[in-house]
């Protein structure tokens, strides 16, 4: 491969200052359109389009990068609406600053990312991630701020979870006084398949969120008199809708047939109206549906989606503020909202 020229070789090929080159890239108030114009189109003929960021970043000891380590695949957040949502609300606030985004996943070994997590200025780390992710970059020093997940000492910032769940089961099991419930829950135990718990999962442990919200709605029921048994609770691995159709589908072909479905995410609530309108069964005259998350699809289903807000991108723009503004060990709670509609009135 042809080496590249660096900001002095450029320079001199083009018969200026190596201020002006770095100029025309990084402060163009500082030339004339004219000139600046001029640079740009011969360093680009050159190969040249810019000053290289990694030894930028070791002269200034700043990068202007945030690093977002994400707990599952990157591809994965991009189809997740709840991770979206939360991404939009960090980038605004970078844009706002200008800074950069970089999105790494701890679900890839940290010696193949090595030289990428050394480049952000500080880290936003989304959910439980993956296994040594958190330790490695805590050792790096940099500020970080956790969301979804807390760590003593460290900033982040997060929902109450079981209050969420809570406030809407009793708004489910409200309306009904012969409740017979069934609960899609969100990587609630260790497995790759969609199943039911058994009493020996309910007293697992879990960092996961969910783990929070099946408290919560057990805690509603039980304020009703009302017991779950574990194989009334499917675990689903992952928030897609093809895993969630399957679990639906076990719920509203079992016997006897729920009439109060809570799930932990809209995808899977969403879901589950889809199963149950093929099956001919009526929401919400003969099934209550609950979600959790209210991402934009939640209220234009048919019909509209009972869910719980969770502020997913109030929650990123928080995050990029706290990172920003250096509050370090700050642990910040959104409070959620319950936002009725027509699953469950």
């Amino acid at each position: 491969m042809k080496r590249k020229l660096n900001l002095k070789q450029v320079a001199d090929k083009l018969a200026v200052s190596t201020a002006t080159v770095s100029n025309a890239f990084n402060r163009p108030d500082q030339l004339s359109a004219k000139l600046r114009e001029r640079i740009l189109k011969e360093s680009a003929e050159l190969g040249y389009f810019g000053p290289n960021l990694a030894a930028r970043s070791l002269r200034s000891g700043e990068s202007g990068v945030i690093g977002v380590m994400l707990a599952d695949s990157i591809s994965y957040s991009f189809s997740d609406p709840v991770a979206n949502q939360l991404l939009q609300g960090i980038a605004e606030v970078l844009v706002e600053q200008k800074k950069q985004l970089l999105l790494l996943s701890s679900g890839v070994n940290s010696a193949e990312q090595s030289s990428a997590e050394s480049l952000p200025d500080g880290f936003i780390l989304y959910g439980a991630l993956q296994g040594d992710a958190f330790e490695h970059v805590l050792r790096t020093g940099k500020p970080v701020v956790a969301v979804d997940f807390e760590f003593s000492g460290t900033a982040s910032v997060n929902i109450d979870n079981e209050q969420g769940a809570f406030a809407i089961a009793s708004h489910a099991l409200s309306k009904n006084e012969h409740s017979q419930i069934a609960i899609l829950g969100l990587r609630l135990i260790d497995s790759s398949r969609v199943c039911r718990l058994t009493p020996e999962d309910l007293t697992s442990q879990s960092q996961e969120i969910s783990r929070s919200r099946l408290t919560g709605y057990l805690r509603a029921a039980d304020d009703k008199g009302i017991s779950v048994s574990a194989d009334k609770i499917w675990h689903i691995p992952i928030n897609s809708p093809e895993r969630a159709e399957i679990a639906a589908r076990e719920v509203l072909t079992s016997t006897p047939l729920p009439n109060v479905l809570f799930c932990m995410s809209d995808v899977i609530a969403l879901a589950a109206l889809r199963v149950a309108h093929e099956l001919n069964i009526a929401v919400p005259a003969q099934l209550q549906v609950t979600g959790f998350d209210d991402i934009p699809e939640a209220s234009r289903s048919t019909p509209a989606l009972t869910t719980v807000c969770q502020q997913s991108m109030e929650k990123g723009r928080l995050a990029a503020r706290m990172l920003l503004e250096g509050n370090e060990g700050e642990q910040r709670i959104l409070a959620t909202r319950l936002v009725v509609r027509q699953s469950c009135q």
